[in-house]
């Protein structure tokens, strides 16, 4: 215990002040645990929501890898396999088990649109889908197919 001499212009005060304040610790004892208690439910709250984010920025990401994929099958002459199939295999499989839809349009020029359906961890945000398309020169018109 430190002594605090002629504080407030007495010579003792500063030790019984001292002393004051050890009781008073000894009351507060696991109040900031109890804080932190009480702020845990927020914390995770943000930290779900994070993740949920983050979940729809990569499922909008593997959208426009797909149609990318399907518009360039589609739209070349010697491309091997279908447009839907090139633009299945390059998603997840995480991914395109949620939902998976493909849409193809075009004559000169080969439009595709994913639609890929956001994989959720918050409960209730079930129907977020992410879509992306794709227009890429049809050569098969060019050259009379």
């Amino acid at each position: 215990m430190t002594t605090h001499p002629y504080r407030d212009g007495h010579r003792d005060l500063g030790r019984l002040q001292d002393q004051d304040q050890d009781r008073g610790q000894s009351q507060d004892r696991g109040q900031v645990a109890m804080e932190y208690l009480g702020f845990l439910p927020l914390l995770l709250l943000v930290a779900m929501a994070a993740i949920q984010l983050g979940l729809a920025a990569y499922a909008a990401s593997q959208a426009g890898t797909a149609s990318r994929a399907g518009a360039r099958t589609a739209a070349s002459v010697d491309a091997r396999g279908s447009g839907q199939t090139n633009a299945r295999d390059a998603v997840s499989d995480w991914v395109e088990e949620g939902g998976f839809r493909y849409r193809q349009r075009g004559g000169q020029d080969i439009t595709v649109t994913v639609r890929v359906k956001v994989p959720s961890v918050v409960p209730g945000l079930d129907d977020w889908w992410a879509e992306r398309s794709t227009t890429m020169p049809n050569e098969k018109s060019r050259i009379g197919f």
